[in-house]
């Protein structure tokens, strides 16, 4: 079976208009992502994909204002990352794997819906 390409969308984001944060006034700071995680595989016999969506709250008191990120600067990748982090490992390893038994399910499925009266579906090998 061939490697599964995983996708991050995470270009939707919720903003405070102003925030203080330590005695410094931010404009747009991201405090909700909107993410979308892809998994796609492709096989000789189709291309297979599966996704998950959520949001990931993020804490305003973490923000350095140091190091903060203007909205105009952010990216897909810079999201990503803050997304990824405040889910943990743990979350992320358990999204994928959701990704994949469903793109299993799709290669090799347990149960499939017919139409009475329509043409059946050729069974897979295996």
């Amino acid at each position: 079976m061939g490697n599964i390409i995983y996708t991050w969308d995470c270009t939707t984001v919720d903003c405070y208009p102003t925030h203080n944060e330590q005695g410094t006034e931010l404009t747009h700071l991201v405090y909700n992502i909107h993410w979308k995680l892809t998994g796609t595989q492709t096989l000789d016999t189709g291309s297979y994909s599966a996704t998950e969506v959520g949001t990931e709250t993020l804490k305003a008191e973490d923000i350095n204002p140091d190091t903060f990120v203007p909205f105009e600067d952010l990216t897909n990748e810079i999201a990503t990352t803050w997304c990824t982090n405040a889910m943990g490992l743990e979350r992320v390893v358990n999204l994928k794997t959701s990704l994949e038994s469903k793109i299993v399910g799709q290669i090799n499925p347990t149960s499939i819906t017919l139409v009475i009266g329509e043409p059946l579906p050729p069974v897979p090998a295996g």
